[in-house]
């Protein structure tokens, strides 16, 4: 198939691409499906695209781009699967990229009030 593309949701997205979609710690709230088939096949279409589209942020006002997942959290797409995050603040194009890359790309399409404060976590732990 060509030119295949799949959109997904997440829970949360650390600044390395790692994409949860199933938990935040050991609290389930979802099952995967077939989310990280369907994007690993998109990614491997000529001309396809993977994309993970969410809010920046919760109900609550909490950012959903996190510096780590919340302990206990699964992984459901790995960071060297991600294709493109999608926020109401553009798009990272994560493929490829190496992580002070990706936390830069991820900074840029989080919530503005966020921004600050995961610039200072990426750098404590020494991503940028």
């Amino acid at each position: 198939m060509k030119k295949m593309i799949s959109v997904n949701t997440a829970i949360m997205v650390d600044l390395t691409g790692q994409v949860c979609s199933e938990a935040i710690g050991t609290r389930h709230y979802s099952g995967t499906g077939g989310q990280l088939d369907t994007h690993r096949g998109a990614v491997m279409s000529k001309g396809g695209k993977g994309i993970i589209a969410l809010a920046s942020t919760t109900k609550k006002g909490e950012s959903k781009i996190v510096p780590m997942l919340t302990l206990g959290s699964g992984v459901t797409v790995p960071r060297q699967d991600i294709d493109y995050v999608v926020t109401e603040h553009g798009i990272a194009h994560l493929r490829g990229l190496p992580v002070h890359k990706r936390v830069k790309a991820l900074i840029a399409v989080s919530s503005p009030e966020h921004r600050a404060l995961l610039k200072k976590e990426a750098e404590k732990l020494n991503y940028i």
